[in-house]
């Protein structure tokens, strides 16, 4: 009876662990899973904007078609005084080109030529996002399409960007010596930053293993950019470029990265504060009160007429 009795025990303790093995298995599984949608809703956000045509725009823009990783992408030209430089818009996150339009005309207005387009997973760009790596790469074939015509200054561009772009027009500076001014409005250090900002406001990082998995696949996904140095890396060797950081005190996370890139930045530096962070979604007064702070700084550093070029 004893050995019946200690199949049957055994029998039971069996079944328990494949229960629990079961359990464990699905619940790891449901992990997975659910790391793997939130991943996928990080970097193919809802597309948005790119409606508009050309030829319903003030300014006179026109069509640049640009070759980039994953294909061709087409932003749109807006011509300014001939040879001078050219500032490129760079939107933000869940944003697209059509949003700086008012920033497009001010710019403009003020002998610039304009360049704006929209980055990977956004607007009529369809690739997934990879949070920065690909759009640098996106905005210097960009710079590069721009530097071949032959109505602009060839040397000298500018770049303003926020959230996103931010990161991508600092990422870009460091490799291109053509990009002389730049204007960062809530710049993040690194994309991985950036996920788990996005983890954070989704609610899903109180799930155990998630922010890691989603972190990992990320890595994995972008493989190809594991050596890219940070922006504090970047920005401590660009003696040459001068530099605005725009600090939005309604984002608390993305302030305090751009206070921080700021004091780790090389001369020469300045730095503005402002309420907002969302440039499209401020009203006319903020609007041209932000407006007015980034023309002076490219008017400042990046003139429409060339003068002596600063040694980099």
């Amino acid at each position: 009876m004893s050995f019946f009795s200690d199949l049957r025990d055994s029998g039971k303790l069996s079944q328990g662990l494949m229960a629990a093995a079961a359990l464990l298995g699905f619940g790891l599984l449901a992990l997975f899973l659910i790391s793997g949608v939130l991943l996928y809703r990080v970097i193919s956000p809802p597309a948005g904007g790119g409606d508009l045509s050309p030829d319903s725009l003030l300014g006179r823009p026109t069509v640049v078609s640009f070759a980039a990783p994953g294909g061709t992408v087409e932003g749109l030209f807006f011509p300014g005084r001939s040879t001078a430089p050219t500032v490129v818009l760079c939107h933000a996150y869940l944003s697209n080109r059509d949003e700086l339009l008012t920033l497009v005309t001010t710019l403009q207005e003020h002998q610039y030529n304009v360049f704006t387009f929209d980055f990977s997973g956004h607007g009529r760009n369809k690739k997934l996002s990879t949070l920065g790596f690909r759009e640098t790469q996106e905005l210097l074939a960009a710079v590069n399409a721009l530097a071949a015509r032959d109505d602009v200054d060839r040397t000298r561009f500018g770049v303003w960007g926020t959230g996103l772009g931010a990161y991508a027009a600092a990422s870009a500076a460091g490799s291109d010596p053509r990009i002389r001014a730049i204007v960062l409005d809530s710049v993040y250090n690194q994309p991985l930053d950036f996920l788990d900002l996005q983890i954070e406001r989704s609610g899903l990082n109180v799930l155990p293993f998630t922010p890691t998995i989603c972190r990992l696949a990320y890595r994995v996904m972008n493989l190809s950019a594991r050596n890219s140095p940070t922006l504090s890396e970047r920005l401590a060797a660009l003696p040459g470029v001068a530099k605005l950081f725009i600090q939005a005190n309604d984002n608390r996370p993305l302030a305090a990265s751009t206070a921080q890139l700021f004091l780790k930045a090389a001369m020469p530096r300045e730095q503005l504060n402002v309420s907002k962070s969302n440039y499209a979604a401020m009203n006319s007064d903020d609007k041209h009160e932000y407006e007015s702070h980034v023309v002076q700084f490219f008017l400042e550093n990046l003139p429409p007429i060339a003068g002596p070029v600063p040694p980099r």
